[in-house]
């Protein structure tokens, strides 16, 4: 059976499960275990992980944890979820490098057992084998997956597209999975993200021979932003640059993190060592092309800094170009155009996808599917790694290729495969957790709610002491936090919070005031419906009132 629990429905948080057995004698396999990056309505969130309770029950039954390759909506949770599930982690050495890399940078993070899977190999999970087939990607060692089991065989596909000349990456296997398919093929759960797309995707060949193009052609400083994880396109940018008589400067943690590991797997042999942003200031302007991280509008991440003109060894000015070598993802264009439009007030020239052929995606387009369809032939499909309108769309592409069955699955639905007739047949828990510093809460958390009500109105914070007779002991201390300086009268916030507070207190009964309950809840709701009055919006109010003798 296949039990999806992050993926289908959405794009990232990736993480499905396979099981094998008669209920009380089930074991479990799961594939890949990612990430979602949370937006601003998450106050305080940066991440989202699946929720794995259902499989934590069985954690003793699950046999592995297999790695499609190192992207962080495929590998960015095992940190995390790793201490509830205890099972070993495979993966290619360049995943596995990410992950110890990870690891290293995030001070006691659990060390999962990492066992290092080559390309091509199989591996005995018993009651599961599975193959690790190359197929390319925008990552190196990407892997779709040949799940065999004794009533058939799955094969789960990962991110994948199809490129002659993919860079560094290992073509995908076409005579491989074409092999496979001839054998039978039960199952094909298959990445939807590029389905709406026609054709083919282009190839990072031609990406790369557009980077240079410019590079050569650029008169002052050459800044790329990309995804980090691509490291085909970071050797492409650093094989343009050296034949332009340029080097090569790093910026950020994550490029020079994934440039690490990828010197250590050979990706980047042959090459002139890449500089740190120390670097910068000495090498001539007509000399140099950054990489830099924040391709996706990130606030804190290095373009954003050099666009603002604060990041502390970067700075661009007229003339420079900045190329954006990435597709901007659903939901980070307001992000996106900021850093551009701060950019062009530099005087700096931007090129994006817009302008010229600087990226190509990893994911296949609905030519590629095709093929993919072609070379396995399953008995099943079901839709994969995209939200409703790509599995929607993926669902009547496999109808329209006659596949026998397609299952419409969803987070959460237990699907059966077979024996017998393949269908959703149950429904287990899931959802979302979300990483709170360095904890993992659920969505309804209180902390959140209240969060959010802070975010919107801001806290007032009030404390005073009342001696045993009913009288104000010293000076209040108030302290107010994200509330407007000024009313629209032009009235002094604080002096507006101040005066209800006094006034409040003074209206009460003496006897009253000895009550510290009873202080408190009148300052607090006078203190609220004075700021909303004045403000249009109700703060916190945190009232203490100390006794003194």
């Amino acid at each position: 059976m296949f039990v999806p629990l992050g993926g289908l429905g959405e794009i990232g948080m990736n993480m499905s499960l396979y099981g094998f057995g008669p209920p009380r004698a089930r074991k479990w396999l799961m594939i890949d275990c990612g990430v979602a990056f949370a937006g601003p309505e998450l106050v305080g969130i940066d991440l989202i992980v699946p929720d794995t309770s259902f499989i934590e029950t069985m954690r003793d039954d699950l046999v592995g944890i297999v790695i499609t390759h190192a992207h962080e909506d495929h590998i960015g949770a095992v940190a995390d979820l790793w201490t509830r599930l205890k099972a070993p982690v495979f993966a290619t050495r360049f995943a596995a490098g990410l992950l110890e890399t990870k690891r290293l940078g995030e001070p006691g993070a659990p060390k999962p057992p990492i066992r290092v899977v080559a390309l091509g190999a199989t591996v005995d999970l018993a009651p599961f084998s599975v193959e690790f087939i190359p197929v390319a990607h925008s990552i190196p060692e990407s892997c779709a997956l040949a799940i065999r089991t004794p009533v058939g065989t799955v094969v789960h596909t990962g991110d994948w597209k199809i490129d002659e000349h993919p860079g560094l990456n290992r073509g995908t296997d076409a005579e491989r999975l074409a092999a496979i398919g001839e054998e039978g093929v039960l199952a094909l759960v298959c990445d939807s993200t590029n389905i709406l797309r026609e054709g083919v995707s282009p190839s990072e060949a031609e990406v790369a021979a557009t980077l240079e193009e410019i590079i050569h052609h650029a008169k002052g400083r050459v800044l790329v932003t990309t995804f980090a994880s691509n490291l085909a396109r970071m050797r492409a940018v650093a094989e343009a640059a050296t034949r332009a008589g340029r080097q090569v400067v790093l910026v950020g943690r994550s490029m020079d993190r994934v440039a690490a590991v990828g010197r250590d797997c050979g990706y980047l042999d042959g090459l002139p060592p890449m500089m740190s942003a120390e670097a910068f200031a000495h090498i001539p302007r007509e000399r140099c092309v950054v990489l830099a991280t924040g391709s996706q509008g990130e606030p804190r991440a290095a373009i954003a800094r050099i666009a603002e003109d604060e990041h502390p060894a970067v700075s661009l000015a007229p003339g420079d170009t900045v190329i954006f070598s990435s597709r901007t993802i659903p939901g980070n264009e307001r992000e996106v155009n900021r850093i551009i439009n701060n950019l062009v007030r530099l005087g700096v020239e931007v090129i994006t996808d817009r302008d010229a052929l600087i990226h190509a995606s990893g994911h296949p387009r609905r030519g590629e599917v095709s093929q993919m369809y072609d070379w396995v032939r399953p008995q099943i499909a079901i839709p994969a790694h995209g939200e409703e309108v790509h599995l929607s769309e993926h669902y009547a592409f496999a109808r329209e290729r006659q596949v026998p069955h397609v299952v419409k699955a969803r987070n959460g639905d237990v699907v059966v495969l077979g024996p017998g007739e393949p269908g959703i047949v149950d429904q287990v828990a899931h959802g979302r957790l979300l990483k709170d510093g360095n904890l993992l809460v659920k969505v309804d958390d209180a902390s959140l709610r209240a969060r959010q009500s802070l975010a919107f109105g801001g806290v007032v914070t009030i404390a005073l002491a009342v001696t045993a007779k009913g009288e104000m002991a010293g000076t209040p201390d108030v302290v107010t936090n994200g509330l407007p300086a000024r009313t629209r009268d032009g009235e002094a916030m604080d002096a507006l919070v101040d005066a209800t507070m006094f006034q409040t207190f003074d209206n009460l009964p003496r006897q009253r005031r000895r009550d510290a309950d009873t202080v408190s809840t009148a300052i607090e709701r006078a203190v609220r419906s004075a700021v909303n009055q004045a403000w249009g919006k109700r703060p916190a109010v945190h009232v203490l009132v100390v006794e003194v003798g």
